[in-house]
C-alpha cells in the first residue's frame, strides 16, 4: 500500500490488523520548515500515532536522529548518552525532539510500547557515502544497512513488558565510541556486527 502523510484515510486504512510499526516516513534532513518540516515531521507525526492509537497498535519505533547530539558527537565529551543534554542541529533536529517528548507521553497515557531510536547516520545516496568517507568522525557514527535492519528487528521482538526506551544505535566504532549502545544492547539485545565500510557496497550500487 502506497499513501501520503496527509491522507488520514490512507494512513488509518494501513494500520489495520498492525502490532508494531516502525515509523521511518518524514523529511529526513533540514529543509524548509513551513513547507516540509512541519507538514511532514510534526503534523505527518500526528496522524501517524493518532491512527496507531485508535487501531490498537502495542508498539511504536520512532527513528529520531543522532543530530538531536550533534554538536556533542563532534566535540565530547563521549560516548554519548541519550540522558545527556541535547544539543540540536537546527529545526529537523527539533521536529525530532518534538517526536521523543510526544512519544514518551503516549507511553505513559495509552497502552503503547514505544521505542525511540536516534539513528547513527545510514547514508541513503552515494553522495552521502562520500561524505562520510571525508570524514573521521562520521565513521564512528555510520549505521550500516544490515545493523539498520539487525535493530529493527530487536526492536520488533523486544519484550512486551518494555514500556519505553530511548536509545542510540550505530554500527561498531571506527575509530572513537562517540555514542553509548549499552542500552540498545541492554534494552532490545541489539549487537552491532558492521564497521565501516561494511554494507556501503549497496548504497553505492543504489540498491
Amino acid at each position: 500500500m502506497t499513501g501520503d502523510l496527509s491522507d488520514r484515510a490512507a494512513i488509518d486504512r494501513a494500520m489495520t490488523g498492525i502490532h508494531t510499526l516502525i515509523h521511518l516516513a518524514a523529511t529526513p534532513d533540514d529543509a524548509d520548515f513551513l513547507s516540509e518540516l512541519l507538514p511532514n515531521n510534526l503534523a505527518g507525526l500526528y496522524q501517524v500515532m493518532d491512527s496507531a492509537r485508535l487501531a490498537g497498535v502495542r508498539r511504536l519505533v520512532l527513528a529520531s536522529s543522532g543530530q538531536m547530539n550533534w554538536w556533542q558527537q563532534l566535540r565530547g565529551p563521549w560516548p554519548v548518552n541519550a540522558t545527556h543534554p541535547i544539543t540540536p542541529r537546527y529545526w529537523y533536529a527539533a521536529t525530532k525532539a518534538f517526536m521523543e517528548a510526544i512519544g514518551y507521553g503516549f507511553s505513559q497515557s495509552h497502552p503503547i510500547s514505544v521505542v525511540v531510536v536516534r539513528l547513527g547516520w545510514c547514508p541513503r545516496t552515494p553522495g552521502q557515502a562520500d561524505e562520510i568517507e571525508a570524514a573521521e568522525w562520521a565513521k564512528d557514527v555510520y549505521l550500516s544497512p544490515g545493523d539498520a535492519g539487525r535493530f529493527f528487528a530487536d526492536c520488533v521482538e523486544a519484550p512486551e513488558s518494555l514500556s519505553h526506551a530511548l536509545v542510540n544505535v550505530a554500527s561498531r566504532p571506527y575509530a572513537r565510541a562517540r555514542v553509548d549502545l549499552n542500552p540498545a544492547r541492554e534494552l532490545l539485545g541489539y549487537v552491532p556486527q558492521d564497521v565501516w565500510p561494511a554494507g556501503i557496497e549497496v548504497i553505492r550500487r543504489g540498491d
